[in-house]
């Protein structure tokens, strides 16, 4: 699969949609494209470097990761530069993007697009108006954001040192006076601990339904305040007495893997196999999820209003929808994120590719990952985590 072609592409430029497909594909080449993504997590860097690889090969289009530690240090920069009049040849052309950041970005106006369905490998995704594929955190992407891997959240333990896991999120606060100093979670001001408690408040609200709504003061309040009764129950049975916390679900795995801790947490089902495969967790850790299910979305890539290189940025978001790169990210040796493509869309032969991928007993399947709940809206994620740093650091 080193050099693969795509075949969606491989058709004459006939009709106006290909045309202009055609159009894109001339401008772009000779473009690099800066894809602003978090780097934390070396195997995702990985399969940025192969895509860049496979985008030059192809339609001579490079990929320069520009590594982030949190994504709105890109949204940042492209509010600064427009702000200084940059509206052309700004220094982002593509950003890995979810969620608040995507709200922002929407709202005021700073993305290109809508460009998703005129993308030749739209045609493998569900597009319809209430897909996982149209909506980011309840927001509507009306085509100014692309898919490109599943996430969903999932706790990882050593089976071989824990016996029983908390099988509902309230069941943490006696699992933790259980083992005092076993548990611990990122940080909520990186996305990884602003989903355990996003979890933990879609389980432990009164009314999970008004999570779907921009949130307001008169619903903060009383929607949230189991969620600060359960955790001020947990905090002092946490790594820590719940003082310190890592700085991200990286530190957290090799805590677990070092026996500090005895769960850690990821937003891909896939990251505990791929982990054993590296050495980087013990053959026998394995993976759960809340019994009535765990949030899960989709990963974007959008690109920004004054990008200079936008035709490139759209070839590349092409690409990464492709059949081929989708299950070449699938298989657990490469990087093992589920995909994001409709499989009723899907012919035999793709099918039979995906279905042919390594698998691990410490690879969860769809099935057994439960439910999917829906995100909350962007909104609750910036109050949690505002309002968590208030009650909880000095």
């Amino acid at each position: 699969m080193k050099h693969f072609l795509i075949a969606a592409l491989a058709f004459s430029f006939g009709t106006p949609a290909q045309a202009d497909w055609q159009q894109t594909l001339d401008e772009a080449r000779g473009q690099t494209v800066y894809w602003n993504a978090w780097g934390g997590d070396e195997r995702t860097n990985a399969f940025i470097a192969w895509v860049s690889e496979q985008t030059e090969a192809q339609y001579g289009v490079k990929v320069e990761q520009v590594k982030l530690s949190n994504t709105a240090e890109a949204v940042t920069r492209v509010i600064s530069e427009k702000a200084a009049g940059r509206d052309q040849d700004g220094s982002i052309d593509m950003i890995w993007i979810n969620g608040p950041n995507f709200l922002a970005m929407k709202d005021q106006g700073l993305l290109h697009g809508p460009f998703v369905a005129d993308l030749p490998n739209a045609q493998y995704l569900d597009l319809s108006p209430t897909s996982a594929a149209s909506i980011d955190f309840t927001v509507p992407v009306e085509g100014m954001e692309s898919p490109w891997r599943l996430a969903k959240f999932v706790f990882t333990y050593d089976s071989a040192r824990v016996s029983a896991v908390p099988r509902t999120m309230a069941d943490f606060v006696s699992w933790a006076a259980d083992h005092p100093g076993g548990f611990t979670h990122p940080v909520p001001s990186n996305f990884m601990g602003a989903t355990f408690l996003k979890q933990a408040l879609i389980e432990l609200a009164p009314d999970a339904s008004v999570l779907q709504n921009p949130v307001s003061n008169a619903a903060y309040g009383v929607t949230t305040a189991p969620l600060w009764d359960w955790y001020d129950a947990l905090r002092p049975n946490m790594w820590r007495d719940g003082e310190t916390f890592p700085e991200n679900e990286s530190i957290q795995q090799q805590m677990l893997n070092d026996g500090v801790v005895d769960i850690s947490m990821s937003l891909d089902p896939a990251s505990t196999a791929a982990a054993i495969a590296q050495g980087l967790l013990p053959e026998t850790a394995r993976v759960f999820v809340p019994e009535d299910g765990s949030i899960g979305n989709i990963s974007f890539v959008a690109i920004p209003y004054n990008a200079a290189h936008a035709a490139g940025a759209e070839v590349v978001a092409n690409f990464l929808i492709a059949p081929e790169t989708q299950a070449h990210m699938q298989n657990i040796d490469v990087l093992g994120s589920f995909s994001v493509l409709d499989p009723s869309k899907l012919d035999a032969p793709a099918l039979a590719t995906f279905a042919a991928l390594p698998a691990s007993d410490a690879l969860p399947t769809l099935e057994s990952l439960g439910p999917t709940l829906l995100e909350p809206h962007a909104s609750w994620m910036t109050r949690l985590t505002e309002d968590w740093a208030r009650r909880y650091t000095k």
